[in-house]
């Protein structure tokens, strides 16, 4: 009898085809709609949006002031921080609202985005398609998603104390890469649950350095965090070079003291850590694909490898090109938007290469 190399347990996966796919197709969209929220999030941060609204209202945050008198309300609170009083003096009601939309549009679609996934997963519970293992696993995912919308706000906090024109770099850092956390997590199940074949099966070391792969991209994205934090892109827009050499003096790296301030703190080597970590990546990626030539000849996981490599050779091409046209807004969103799609493609390539399972079912008719 032919054994199917899928079907793991039901308790871990559901239990028909359709099941399958139809939740597949929901972690799908719910991953689309966190690349998006990380695309809106980064053009909060850089059109200076993130402190336009004072307060966080989970509920009645969700409605928009009406009327002039009730912008005006928000207008004033807005006008009591520490950013309008040292950036924005004299700010005009109009330009108040073009960034209160952008903060109030995050924030609606992180609420989307709940609903978006804890619906479906009630509708799949209660209907029996997911179930065990699985459904804690999905609700630990909506744990998070939840806790995430409290990071966001100690994030906002940290730029409303006096003193402060921007959110702290260390907390924007902490908020990008918990939302990364949810989208690794998002498609690593997704993935989980397509149909893998024993062919697909990969050697210990691919596996390996493929989990590197996505360690490295999620390093690099919270690298990044820190250069937009501090606005670093805008300092040192030449490459290969950095201040007129390949590595920048110490006294330029290191400018604060204690010297550990310096790499959440100083301009040049926030961006340093983020080019020599680009480096580091790319030279994983070009390593991991040979060796998938040398180990897995004609294999999809071959394919694989040669697109992550592709999207490291990419994103490092829109970091530079970012970098020498002193980062302006559409092409540090492309390069924040490209970062996210390369670690979506990092995790399903790596959950792809984990060993096929047979479900206790199969074992059965196998003996």
């Amino acid at each position: 009898m032919t054994i199917s190399m899928f079907s793991p347990s039901t308790s871990l996966t559901p239990s028909t085809n359709a099941g399958r796919r139809a939740v597949r197709l929901w972690l799908g969209v719910v991953a689309a709609l966190i690349v998006l929220m990380v695309i809106v999030g980064g053009a909060t941060r850089l059109t200076g949006s993130g402190l336009s609204i004072t307060e966080w209202r989970p509920v009645t945050g969700a409605l928009l002031p009406m009327g002039e008198a009730s912008w005006m309300v928000e207008f004033d609170k807005y006008r009591a921080t520490p950013q309008y009083s040292l950036l924005n003096q004299g700010m005009s009601l109009g330009e108040f609202q073009f960034i209160y939309m952008w903060e109030w549009g995050h924030r609606q679609l992180g609420r989307l985005i709940g609903f978006v996934y804890l619906l479906p997963l009630l509708w799949f519970a209660v209907r029996g398609v997911v179930r065990g293992r699985l459904l804690a696993t999905l609700l630990g995912i909506g744990a998070l998603g939840g806790a995430q919308g409290g990071i966001g706000w100690i994030m906002v906090a940290s730029g409303l104390t006096p003193g402060m024109t921007a959110v702290a770099p260390l907390k924007l850092m902490l908020h990008l890469v918990a939302a990364c956390g949810l989208f690794v997590s998002v498609v690593w199940v997704m993935v989980g649950l397509r149909e893998r074949h024993a062919d697909m099966q990969s050697p210990a070391r691919l596996r390996t350095t493929g989990t590197l792969l996505i360690a490295g991209v999620l390093i690099q994205i919270a690298l990044g965090a820190l250069v937009a934090g501090l606005n670093a892109g805008m300092s040192f827009n030449t490459w290969p070079l950095m201040d007129g050499r390949l590595i920048p003096e110490t006294f330029t790296l290191l400018p604060i003291t204690p010297w550990w301030h310096n790499l959440v703190e100083s301009i040049a080597l926030v961006q340093f850590n983020h080019r020599l970590g680009a480096y580091m990546l790319l030279a994983l990626a070009l390593w991991h694909m040979f060796d998938a030539h040398r180990l897995a000849p004609g294999t999809k996981t071959v394919r694989m490898a040669r697109v992550m490599a592709g999207l490291v050779v990419a994103q490092a091409g829109i970091g530079i090109m970012t970098l020498l046209l002193v980062a302006p807004l559409w092409a540090a969103l492309l390069h924040q938007a490209m970062a996210v799609l390369m670690l979506g493609h990092a995790v399903a390539h790596r959950r792809m290469m984990s060993p096929a399972r047979r479900s206790l079912q199969d074992q059965a008719l196998s003996a």
